[in-house]
Parts: structure tokens; C-alpha cells; sequence
């Protein structure tokens, strides 16, 4: 069995909690509340810029050519769906460039962004690719699952197409497949290492969607 394989399994059950909870089913059943979109939406764009930081800082990390750009690409692709979100999504539901600039990270947008950047800082590059691997893998599958289960003319379509679409999923598999390498090579230490990461990155996904149903703010 292969790394990505054991590390799947090992969070099954983490999985089947974020498939099922109550943002991923409302939104599969299209009564997902349009407050409740605006926030995962605002929020998503925060978290994107940080995301593709944290790609380009992996792509600095990659021990080849191939992997410098693959994941320089998935940096600049980053960048590219953030600013998308403005010119459509944002328009859709209402959400103009200063609402968007006046509303600040939730406390899980902020602390699923301090973890990705500061793991892909702070960690060699086999824990740093780990630690991003659940954005890219967990979106995918959720994106699929509620595309099998969705609703006809589903409001928030789009959004479904989009991580349930082949293009994405290619990216997802040669991450997949370039995780799987640098663990085949890596010690026992370091594959223990990006065990903890991807762990902690799938409960920060958890954690990003609970907030944005509970429309998060900071207590104080």
C-alpha cells in the first residue's frame, strides 16, 4: 500500500465526518443559506492567498526541476482562483471589494493559514507537501461525493463543477503521486512527521468549513 493510500485510511473517519457534516450536506442539497456561502467565500479567498504562498514556498524546497514547477504552477493557479472569486462568485452572492477588504480572517481561517505557513517554512519538503496535501485531496473527493448526490439546478453548481472537474483532479493525482515518492525515500522519522501533518492540516479543513457554517467571528 502506498503512503497517500495508508495516510487515507489512517483519516477515514475524519473524512466521513467533514463528507457529512452540515455545510458539505445543505450544500449537496442546495439550502445551504447564501450568509452562510458569503462567509466560506470571503474566507476561502484569505485562505488562498496563503495557500499559494505556501506552494511557492514548497516549489523553493523541491529536490527537482519537475516538482519546482509543478508546484510553482499550483502556486500561481492559487493566486489565479482567488482573484476568480472576486470577479464571479463574489459578484453572485453580493459580496463587493470592500466588503471583502473590511472582513478580517475568522479564528479558523487564521489558524488554518498560520499552520500551512509556518509548516511549510518551518518543515523539510516531504512534512511540508504533506501538510497541503488534505486541500488538495479532501476538496477533490468532497467535490465528487456531492457531485453524485447533488440537487437539479443546485444554486451553488459552480462551485460543485469546480472540485469535482478533471483538470482538478489531475492536479490532485501528481500531488498524490509526488507525495508517494518523496515518502518512498524518506525515514521512518520524517514519514511519521507527514503523518502528523496531513492529520493536522484534514482537522483545519474540518475546522475552515464548521466555521463558516457557524458564520465565525472573533469573541472578542
Amino acid at each position: 500500500m502506498s503512503f497517500t493510500a495508508e495516510v487515507w485510511q489512517e483519516n477515514a473517519a475524519l473524512f466521513e465526518t467533514i463528507r457529512t457534516m452540515p455545510f458539505n450536506e445543505e450544500l449537496a442539497a442546495g439550502t445551504l443559506s447564501q450568509e452562510r456561502f458569503r462567509h466560506y467565500m470571503i474566507q476561502d479567498a484569505h485562505y488562498l492567498v496563503a495557500f499559494g504562498r505556501a506552494l511557492a514556498i514548497v516549489a523553493a524546497k523541491a529536490d527537482n526541476t519537475d516538482e519546482i514547477v509543478q508546484f510553482a504552477d499550483a502556486a500561481h493557479t492559487a493566486i489565479i482562483v482567488e482573484r476568480s472569486l472576486h470577479a464571479d462568485f463574489m459578484e453572485q452572492f453580493k459580496v463587493s471589494p470592500a466588503t471583502f477588504a473590511a472582513t478580517p480572517l475568522s479564528p479558523a481561517t487564521h489558524h488554518y493559514n498560520s499552520y500551512i505557513l509556518a509548516n511549510a517554512w518551518s518543515a523539510s519538503y516531504p512534512v511540508a507537501l504533506a501538510g497541503l496535501l488534505p486541500c488538495f485531496w479532501i476538496y477533490a473527493e468532497i467535490g465528487l461525493d456531492i457531485l453524485k448526490r447533488t440537487v437539479k439546478n443546485n444554486p451553488y453548481d459552480a462551485w460543485i463543477s469546480t472540485y469535482a472537474g478533471e483538470e482538478f483532479h489531475a492536479a490532485v493525482r501528481g500531488v498524490i503521486a509526488t507525495v508517494d515518492r518523496v515518502a518512498a525515500v524518506a525515514s521512518e522519522e520524517t514519514r511519521r512527521d507527514m503523518r502528523s501533518a496531513y492529520t493536522r492540516a484534514a482537522r483545519l479543513e474540518w475546522m475552515f468549513w464548521d466555521s463558516a457554517y457557524r458564520l465565525e467571528q472573533w469573541p472578542v
